[in-house]
């Protein structure tokens, strides 16, 4: 029975059905929305260059090969991911203080962001060893500045509340945002070169910030509750049954998109032998498509709620894929196909687990006090699931046969077997995980009536 407004509804804990308090209405304007999100925009590009430009970039560039390039990403993504509890705990003191000294510390980050990603992408050394090097360490700067602003972005968005619908627009805000962000890393490198990428992420970084310290704050804790807030440890997250059984649903979930977007360029310059102006085409109605599909999946959320939404976003994923599997050279407009059909189904991977997870933290209590904590074990998880894309994927197809511009009839079915079809079992695999979840902890569509 959908809760009323000002009304307490019966909500899944650790231990089981207990009275929570009525979700907090918000009622955003689209306006404060887009303050909200835009700093999606430039935090996306560092999933699209890291893990689809990136390896392509330095194996064309400067002969360094998969493996190498695999364990360097792996490496440093997993030292990095190891900080992110940590930082989340942090970012929850901080709020503790006040938002404005999140947003202060958000800035520090955003220059650290930006220097990281330039040194990344403009090396100015040669030489395998010195590119490792200073490749690692630029990988280190970028992660640090990278994690402490999605973290401290994301808790904010969480802490603003809102029913299930709302939580979904406030997702779905920042995930628009950073659709387009990654639509403009997609084409930038390849029509106006890496420098161009570079200063229009400096830009959107300054832009997003400003937008964002002007966008509306959550409410600040009281007193009593902020001191208790600062003695609670960092492995809070774990104690929730919930809480651990949504964080394996999105492990899977997340390397079954990762690897995909990993060898998507190798799989349409080899496997599709596509004309390499058009190879930027390709990811350009993937990311549009999922832009384009987010308002459908909110309104689905409305019918269903959001855990179905996810399931059917995760079945026709794996139907597309499927499909995928069997393309060759020349099925250009076939994959075009698959890029939009894709791209529909990443809006639900991108808008409705976060939002997922903000409800949860709803119903436990534990949203104004440790948000950023649990977004600090999400952010781990985020960059597990793209580390192990990388850190397994690419070694994989090196043992398999295949290397960079091959034609031989078994390395491009080892790639399509590594981007098509492995990530069908990951994901049915989810599927089976999330409809596991919905059940054991009594999530179903559950929203306050207007």
């Amino acid at each position: 029975m959908p809760a009323m407004p000002g009304s307490e509804s019966e909500l899944p804990t650790a231990t089981g059905t207990v009275a929570g308090p009525a979700p907090r209405r918000l009622g955003l304007s689209a306006r404060q929305g887009l303050a909200y999100g835009l700093l999606g925009l430039p935090l996306a590009f560092v999933s699209l260059p890291l893990y689809v430009l990136l390896p392509h970039h330095y194996a064309r560039e400067f002969g360094l090969p998969l493996a190498t390039l695999g364990a360097l990403l792996l490496a440093a993504r997993l030292a990095d991911a190891l900080v992110d509890p940590l930082l989340g705990r942090w970012i929850d003191r901080r709020f503790r203080r006040s938002a404005r000294s999140v947003q202060g510390q958000g800035l520090l980050a955003a220059l650290l962001l930006a220097l990281g990603l330039t040194g990344l992408f403009l090396p100015p050394v040669r030489g395998a060893d010195a590119l490792l090097l200073w490749a690692g360490a630029s990988l280190i700067l970028s992660y640090a500045g990278y994690s402490l602003l999605a973290i401290a972005h994301q808790a904010w968005g969480a802490r603003l509340g809102g029913d299930e619908v709302e939580r979904g627009r406030i997702v779905a805000w920042r995930e628009g945002a950073g659709l387009l962000g990654v639509l403009l890393a997609s084409v930038l490198p390849a029509w106006q070169g890496i420098a161009a990428m570079l200063a229009v992420l400096a830009i959107s970084l300054a832009l997003g910030w400003l937008a964002w310290w002007r966008s509306p704050q959550p409410p600040q804790l009281p007193a009593a509750i902020a001191v208790e807030q600062g003695q609670v440890s960092c492995w809070q997250p774990w104690r929730q049954p919930a809480f651990r059984g949504l964080l394996g649903v999105f492990v899977l979930n997340g390397i079954a998109s990762a690897i995909p977007a990993t060898l998507v360029l190798f799989f349409v310059e080899d496997r599709l032998q596509a004309p390499v102006a058009q190879q930027p085409l390709f990811l350009l109605s993937y990311f549009l498509a999922a832009a384009i599909g987010l308002p459908l999946w909110l309104r689905l959320v409305r019918a269903w709620g959001l855990a179905r939404s996810w399931l059917l976003g995760m079945g026709l994923s794996v139907a597309v894929f499927g499909w995928a599997a069997a393309l060759g050279t020349g099925d250009l407009i076939p994959f075009g196909l698959v890029c939009l059909l894709a791209g529909l189904a990443l809006g639900a991977d991108l808008a409705l687990p976060g939002a997922l997870l903000a409800g949860l933290l709803a119903d436990t209590g534990e949203r104004d006090q440790h948000a950023a904590t649990y977004f600090g074990w999400w952010n781990f998880a985020t960059k597990l699931n793209l580390a192990l894309a990388a850190g397994l994927a690419l070694p994989l197809l090196a043992w398999w046969g295949y290397e960079p511009g091959s034609r031989s009839p078994q390395g491009l079915q080892a790639l399509g077997w590594a981007y098509a079809v492995l990530p069908c079992v990951l994901k049915l695999l989810a599927a089976a995980a999330l409809w596991r979840w919905s059940r054991l902890h009594h999530i179903h569509h559950r929203w306050s009536s207007r």
